[in-house]
């Protein structure tokens, strides 16, 4: 079992950054590849990006490649989204998930509550 709680959104303008983080319970955080999510009012959860379980391997959705970057870290049980150039397009709920296997589809085993991101213009 694994309960993942993300924090770091809020209001930022359009061009600003904002680091997410994903803070995950239990001991074997280490096995689990690292999904990030975003869903818009109105539109279908997206896949933003993925991380392997030893962050050698990282997957990104072509709408945030070269401005996102995903990363973890083992030992505080924790990973990121840093998110730079953001746009208005990126206003969302994001979430976190966590799977034996490194996905680029919706179908995570375990996911957070999201944290909301909004980019004003």
């Amino acid at each position: 079992q694994v309960q993942l709680v993300e924090s770091g959104g809020g209001l930022v303008q359009a061009g600003g950054s904002l680091r997410l983080s994903c803070a995950a319970s239990g001991r074997t955080f280490r096995r689990y590849a690292m999904g990030w999510f975003r869903q818009a009012p109105g539109k279908e959860r997206e896949f933003v990006a993925a991380i392997s379980w030893t962050g050698s391997n990282t997957y990104y959705a072509d709408s945030v490649k070269g401005r996102f970057t995903i990363s973890r870290d083992n030992a505080k049980n924790t990973v990121y989204l840093q998110m730079n150039s953001l746009k208005p397009e990126d206003t969302a709920r994001y979430y976190c998930a966590a799977d034996l296997q490194l996905l680029v589809t919706d179908t995570y085993d375990y996911w957070g509550q999201g944290t909301q991101v909004t980019v004003s213009s």
